[in-house]
């Protein structure tokens, strides 16, 4: 799959194959079309980790947090409120503790937010 057109063409297939079962001539052509779509898309449309903060302020909506609840991740409440705020980066420990109790990858947790970054 190479050009925008092929990349159309897959997905429609892919559309008329979405009930083929595992094992069977069209389900091995779904999971090999699947594939192809995955990699043309993680090439052509790459997708940037979000800033830590955004990821945190994410999970926090997830889960109906708030901040009182990173305190035991994050520290005192005044603490907590600097991080979410920006005006203070994270700590190697609480992007450990972060990724522990909310399950946020540490890759985006680690990403140097732009309005830290030098």
């Amino acid at each position: 799959m190479k050009t925008p057109a092929d990349h159309a063409a897959a997905l429609s297939e892919i559309d008329g194959l979405m009930s083929a079962e595992l094992g069977t001539p069209d389900g091995d052509r779904l999971d090999v079309l699947a594939t192809l779509v995955e990699a043309y898309d993680s090439k052509h449309f790459p997708m940037e980790m979000p800033n830590p903060i955004d990821a945190i302020k994410f999970r926090m909506e997830q889960k109906g947090l708030t901040p009182k609840d990173l305190q035991p991740m994050i520290g005192r409440l005044n603490r907590v409120y600097e991080i979410l705020s920006g005006t203070r980066p994270l700590t190697l420990a609480m992007i450990w503790r972060l990724h522990d109790g909310l399950g946020i990858p540490a890759e985006c947790l680690i990403k140097q937010p732009a309005a830290l970054a030098p």
